[in-house]
């Protein structure tokens, strides 16, 4: 029997589907339409601010680190191009496998794989670190054409920071390094400003100049706006503002002069410091051992750090900045002052001096070669009296001393544009409490007193307090802050700016007791201990000899050089100034180990005030006697030193740039330039042809570069 089907029935609910579906269709469009609102309405402003970040990408422009140049303009700190290659351990599944088979196409060495590791421990997984550096032209194209095998390895062209002349001056200039962690915590106290202008940047001043001159030399950082696609690519730039190179940093330092100081001293070890006193410029300012800041640019290899610190010569060390020395009988012309000042004895005061001075049943004794006799204030500097001296102290008291020299600025920062200074010990009595801990230690005894007017005992200064102290005698109290930068010249204008000094107050000298000890000084150069040395000089010079004692002895125990290890023994010290009727320099040097100050430093500061004063170079017969510590005048046949050659200074690829004149600064400044949009997997733009010289890279330095200047 056929079932008929109710039509009406049927056309029921196929109606009701119907509407169902059209009402769940009007339904999802409502939807659509809603979300549609929300998004080109409501959050309009917020997702076209979120768009137009992810299609723009913001790259700062590190720019190229300025330069560092003598007082005649030689370049001493300039920029290279040259290829890097490098890993982003982020990206990286297996480093060390991928460093493995890099060895198989560039040159890899066992140092490249130690300084990789030491950068990857201080640097962020996803920060680029360099495994090789200096690649060669076949380098790059051999791994060019196996790239697509390493991901996370790249090749960057960057501008690396050089030092033309090694070692020479290096611990006046510094040098430049990564930053580590403990630098980029301390940056994030910096204003906002400065940490915006340091965006992009990886490398900063350590020391010397280029620590204390960070923010002039480092410039200003530019962007460019780049647009990506999905993918993150680069399509094209959209605009840039370049970034403004580092200005360049005129030193007061001559680099032939401290070049000639630095031979002088030989394989010795010391310090010396010479400053104009009319304004405060240091004319040189020398640390021996030195070492070659070169190393530290791109990571100093684990050999030769241990090599450097733990040499006995300690050549990190700044000797004229952060070494300090028992001052000797240098210190006697600073105690005479003292004297007069303090009007505890006058210019003709008579003390007897029979060799030895007893106190509390101890005796202070004298050098055997000491004369002795009456001594008035004048004699007891020219042949260096220490009875004359012991009995002062002991009149002054160790506070009254310490009130007067301190004025002097021992003891003190003199406040050199230098990072890192020391203060050295001034002792007093509240020193030295504050100095020890047990109650014995903290007690002053008169007896310690003695010792001090001879520069010996707790007193320890730095040569640039010395040469300072002595550079404010000479010009009548007048008192600078030490400067070696002389200029700051703004690379873009030309425009070249004094540092600001803080004004000091001159000493209340008074004329004739300041004269008393020129005079006295320049009695030293002519009947006492610096006779022989300035024999012959073209101009008149005062001075004084100094030897202090490297390790105490004890009493009746008598000291024989040959017979104490080389770093027990004496050192050897010398001041000096000229000319005397109006200084233009006061120079401090110390010898250290070296003996009586008459052998060693003394001849070292004659020929200082030769180049300073006469415009002459010693012979290469001279200047060996000089670093056997065997002269006296000088001897040989001299030279101009404004014709003497530069010392050997070699660009970045080994080619000498050392000259007759020096390597100009460039005379007007490169446009600025914003670099190429990066597009994979081009190579980077590649570095000059051939080695460049130290102009050329000058000249570079000018030009911006997208990854900064290690």
């Amino acid at each position: 029997m056929t079932e008929l089907k109710n039509l009406e029935q049927e056309l029921g609910r196929f109606r009701a589907r119907l509407w169902a579906a059209a009402g769940f269709v009007l339904f999802c469009f409502g939807l659509l339409a809603f979300r549609l609102v929300v998004l080109q309405v409501v959050r309009h402003d917020d997702l076209a601010n979120r768009a137009e970040a992810n299609r723009v990408a913001v790259v700062p422009i590190v720019p190229n680190r300025g330069l560092i140049v003598d007082r005649n303009g030689v370049v001493l700190a300039n920029n290279y191009s040259a290829y890097t290659l490098e890993i982003t351990p982020s990206k990286v599944d297996d480093v060390e496998a991928t460093i493995n088979a890099l060895a198989e196409i560039v040159d890899i060495q066992p140092r490249d794989r130690r300084r990789f590791k030491r950068l990857r421990e201080e640097s962020k997984s996803f920060e680029s670190i360099p495994i090789r550096t200096k690649l060669s032209d076949e380098e790059v194209a051999r791994f060019i054409a196996q790239r697509y095998r390493f991901t996370g390895v790249d090749i960057q062209a960057r501008l690396f920071r050089h030092y033309p002349y090694g070692e020479l001056a290096s611990h006046v200039l510094g040098y430049i390094g990564r930053i580590n962690q403990r630098e980029a915590q301390a940056m994030d106290d910096w204003p906002e400003e400065e940490q915006a202008n340091y965006r992009g940047t990886e490398y900063i001043g350590k020391l010397g100049i280029e620590q204390s001159y960070e923010r002039e030399l480092h410039g200003i950082t530019g962007f460019e706006e780049v647009e990506t696609s999905a993918g993150g690519r680069a399509v094209r730039r959209l605009r840039s503002n370049p970034a403004t190179p580092g200005n360049t940093v005129h030193l007061s330092i001559d680099i032939r002069l401290q070049g000639l100081i630095e031979r002088l001293f030989g394989d010795r070890r010391g310090a010396l410091v010479a400053i104009d006193p009319r304004n405060g410029e240091v004319l040189a300012f020398v640390s021996k051992p030195t070492f070659d800041p070169n190393l530290f640019v791109d990571g100093i290899d684990s050999e030769n750090w241990k090599e450097l610190n733990e040499s006995a010569d300690k050549p990190l060390l700044n000797r004229a900045l952060r070494g300090t020395y028992p001052p000797g009988s240098t210190y006697k012309p600073f105690m005479a002052l003292a004297a007069l000042n303090a009007n505890k004895r006058r210019p003709d005061t008579i003390i007897m001096d029979n060799g030895v001075f007893v106190f509390g049943g101890h005796r202070f004794r004298s050098p055997e070669n000491e004369r002795g006799g009456a001594m008035n204030m004048r004699r007891a500097i020219v042949e260096s009296s220490n009875v004359y001296f012991y009995t002062l102290a002991n009149e002054m008291g160790v506070d009254l001393i310490h009130e007067q020299m301190s004025q002097l600025g021992f003891g003190r920062l003199t406040g050199i544009d230098l990072k890192g200074e020391v203060t050295g010990i001034l002792p007093s009595t509240d020193w030295k409490r504050k100095a020890y801990r047990r109650p014995e230690q903290r007690k002053w005894y008169a007896g310690e007193t003695i010792s001090l007017g001879i520069g010996q005992g707790y007193n320890t200064f730095t040569m640039l307090q010395m040469a300072s102290a002595l550079s404010t005698v000479v010009s009548d109290g007048q008192r600078f802050q030490p400067r070696v930068v002389r200029e700051i010249e703004n690379v873009v204008t030309r425009e070249r700016m004094i540092p600001v000094r803080e004004a000091i107050d001159s000493l209340p000298l008074k004329p004739e007791h300041t004269a008393l000890i020129r005079e006295a000084m320049f009695g030293v150069t002519q009947e006492g201990t610096g006779t022989r040395v300035f024999a012959g000089a073209g101009y008149l010079s005062g001075g004084k000899t100094g030897t202090a004692q490297a390790v105490g002895l004890r009493q009746n125990e008598k000291y024989v050089a040959s017979r104490v290890d080389e770093y027990k023994r004496d050192h050897s010290l010398y001041e000096a100034f000229a000319p005397v009727d109006n200084p233009r320099v006061a120079l401090a040097v110390i010898v250290e180990n070296a003996g009586f100050g008459a052998m060693a430093a003394a001849p070292i500061a004659r020929r200082v005030l030769d180049y300073l004063l006469l415009d002459i170079y010693p012979s290469e017969e001279d200047i060996a006697l000089v670093q056997q510590s065997r002269a006296s005048a000088p001897v040989g046949v001299a030279r101009k030193a404004s014709e003497v050659p530069l010392p050997k200074g070699t660009d970045a690829f080994g080619a000498d740039v050392s000259g007759p004149t020096a390597p100009a600064v460039p005379s007007a400044p490169s446009a600025p330039s914003a670099p190429a949009v990066p597009a994979a997997p081009a190579v980077p733009a590649p570095p000059p042809a051939s080695a460049a010289t130290a102009a050329t890279a000058a000249a570079a330095s000018t030009a911006s570069s997208p990854r900064g200047t290690p």
